[in-house]
Formats: C-alpha cells, sequence, structure tokens
C-alpha cells in the first residue's frame, strides 16, 4: 500500500501566503441519474445518497423550492422514487442566519479553496450568543471573507471555550463543510492539546468518563453516567515542582471535555474559572511564579496542533501552533521556579 504523505506546517515558519483564486460561485448545477438500487426510497433519501458533499439541510431547502426536480417535475422530499430518473439542479446558495461581517484581525495559518485555518486568540468568543452579540470569530471569518455567508455557522466545523487558544479549521464551501463535519463526526481530525494543570501527574493515560449537564450549576459540565460519551488521552510533557505540562488528545468532543476530565481526576487546569476550585500557590515558590499564578485568569489550555485530511485533494495534512505570549510566560516561570 502506498504510504499517505502528510504536509506539516508550523505558524513558526509559515511562508508568505499566495494569491489564489476567489472561492466557487454561489450557484450549483447538476444533472445525475438515481440509480435503480434507488428505488422504494423517499426523494431527499435518493439526493442525499447521489450528492453525499451537501447537507440535508441544503437539499431539503433545493427541494422545497423546486430547484431540484426528477424527471422534470417538482416531488416532495417525502415522494418515492422508482429509480433511474432523471434529476436536475439549478440552484443557488441561501446565505445562512443573521450574523454581521466585521472588520477583526484574524490570523490565518493556511488558506486555499476549500479551507481556512485559524489561529484563535485566547479571550475571542467563536460564535455569537446571549452577552456576545458581536466582535466573535464567527462575525470576524465574515469580514474577511463575505462568501462564508453561504457555508453553515461561517464554516466553522468545531469551537474553542472563549479563553482557549489554537487551532480552527474553517471550511469556505458548503461541500468542504459537509465532508469535514462528517470527518469529525467519524473522529478523522486530530486535535492535540497543551495543558498546565495543578499538581504532579505521575504517567500518561486515558480518562474515559460520560459529560453532562450539572443538575445545579447550569453553566456547567460534569461527569455523571447519564452524560454523552466522552474519551481524553493525555501524556506527561514536563513535570514541575506542583505542576504538569500535558499534551492531551481527544477522541470525542464535548462541551468543556479537558477541563471537566482533568478536575474530575483531582488535576484541575491553572486558572480555570470554572473547574479550577481556589487558587493554588505552592508553598515555597518563587515570588515570580507566585505572581505569574496569580495574574493567570483563564485556563492554560492551547489547541497546539491539528490533522485533517483535505475534504477535496484527500491529502493528510498537519498544522501547529506555539503557545501564546501568557502561557508561554507562565510555563518560563514554572520552568525557572523548578530550577
Amino acid at each position: 500500500m502506498a504510504s499517505r504523505r502528510t504536509n506539516r506546517v508550523s505558524i513558526a515558519n509559515l511562508p508568505a501566503e499566495p494569491r489564489t483564486a476567489a472561492p466557487p460561485a454561489e450557484f450549483r448545477s447538476h444533472e445525475l441519474e438515481l440509480p435503480a438500487a434507488a428505488a422504494g426510497l423517499r426523494f431527499d433519501q435518493a439526493l442525499a445518497r447521489a450528492l453525499p458533499q451537501y447537507s440535508r439541510a441544503q437539499l431539503k431547502s433545493w427541494i422545497d423550492s423546486g430547484a431540484a426536480r426528477a424527471a422534470g417535475r417538482q416531488l416532495r422530499g417525502k415522494d418515492r422514487v422508482l429509480g433511474g430518473e432523471r434529476v436536475c439542479i439549478e440552484a443557488r446558495l441561501a446565505r445562512v442566519g443573521e450574523v454581521g461581517a466585521e472588520k477583526l484581525p484574524v490570523t490565518v495559518v493556511f488558506r486555499d479553496r476549500a479551507l481556512l485555518v485559524i489561529a484563535k486568540p485566547a479571550g475571542m468568543v467563536v460564535h455569537p450568543g446571549a452577552g456576545n452579540p458581536r466582535h466573535t470569530l464567527q462575525n470576524a471569518l465574515l469580514g474577511l471573507d463575505r462568501r462564508l455567508a453561504l457555508v453553515p455557522r461561517a464554516g466553522l466545523v468545531h469551537r474553542l471555550d472563549k479563553d482557549t487558544s489554537g487551532l480552527l479549521v474553517v471550511a469556505r464551501t458548503p461541500e468542504a463543510h459537509t465532508a469535514l463535519v462528517a470527518a469529525l463526526a467519524a473522529r478523522q481530525i486530530s486535535r492535540q492539546y497543551l495543558a498546565v494543570c495543578t499538581g504532579r501527574l505521575t504517567g500518561g493515560g486515558t480518562i474515559d468518563e460520560p459529560i453532562g449537564r450539572h443538575r445545579s450549576q447550569r453553566l456547567k459540565m460534569t461527569v455523571r453516567r447519564d452524560g454523552r460519551a466522552a474519551v481524553t488521552h493525555y501524556r506527561v510533557m514536563k513535570r514541575f515542582r506542583a505542576h504538569t505540562l500535558l499534551r492531551l488528545e481527544l477522541e470525542s468532543g464535548r462541551t468543556h471535555q479537558i477541563r471537566v476530565h482533568l478536575a474530575h481526576i483531582g488535576f484541575p487546569i491553572v486558572g480555570d474559572p470554572l473547574y479550577g476550585g481556589r487558587r493554588r500557590i505552592p508553598a515555597g515558590c518563587t515570588p515570580a511564579l507566585a505572581e505569574a499564578l496569580g495574574a493567570f485568569h483563564r485556563q492554560a489550555l492551547h489547541a497546539a496542533r491539528l490533522a485533517l485530511t483535505h475534504p477535496v485533494t484527500g491529502r493528510r495534512m498537519e498544522w501547529q501552533v506555539a503557545p501564546p505570549a501568557d502561557m508561554q510566560g507562565l510555563l518560563a516561570a514554572l520552568e525557572r521556579d523548578a530550577a
């Protein structure tokens, strides 16, 4: 079997961004024949099998509007097909949602016609919501590329907590978005994180504990029997006197997963305001470390590495980005204290 080639890109040595052509237009045209095996299926089911690059919601909108026609006539999504029908689609991609575009600074690590890879700063919310209607990454992406208004969630495939920094992939077309969402669900997108936790872990391991909403504190998640399956793998990168630097990899992607899992095993992330408990300053530490720990007011968590199979070229690609200055400063203070 031929080996799979992986492109590795580090933000530290990223070449100048090449000029690329504009993404494909917002119009889509398809002509196809439904296979005999589609006989008896609903029209929307048959179309989803024939055009897996589009979401069910996108295909439904084309069926409902009459943009997708079978044998020259408009069918409802629930109508059964016989197989062999000629399907013609002449459609325009609809703009998604009401989120406004904003010209905000965005660090683009990689760009081509299908993808953007973004390095999100700590402190930036990914999606608009209650209390954060503007100045989010989604607003910034729409300001960066107006055609992202044609893609669900402006192309965002996954998310990071507000105060977690690091890499996110953004799809620039509906087809790429559908493929990447499916790849994420199939655990084909690798995400690795760096975290500084309180306490000295003796070795790596796996946390396999379901996560659900906390019963009384609705802003928090917790480990609970009836929660959704969640698996986190961790490896010790560096031990300090009273802290540990970990590299973590997710199999699942539950809300606050790493933060909840590490707190559950008794090693909460430094600075985590929700799961970290009372701030702990180790006895006998240097004044510089005490100051650094006291001043670190977010979780020390960074999405350092992202790897995926490109939805168009099929090539395996990988990107890495170093932690931001505040987390590097914390690590430097821990190093000096340990010495």
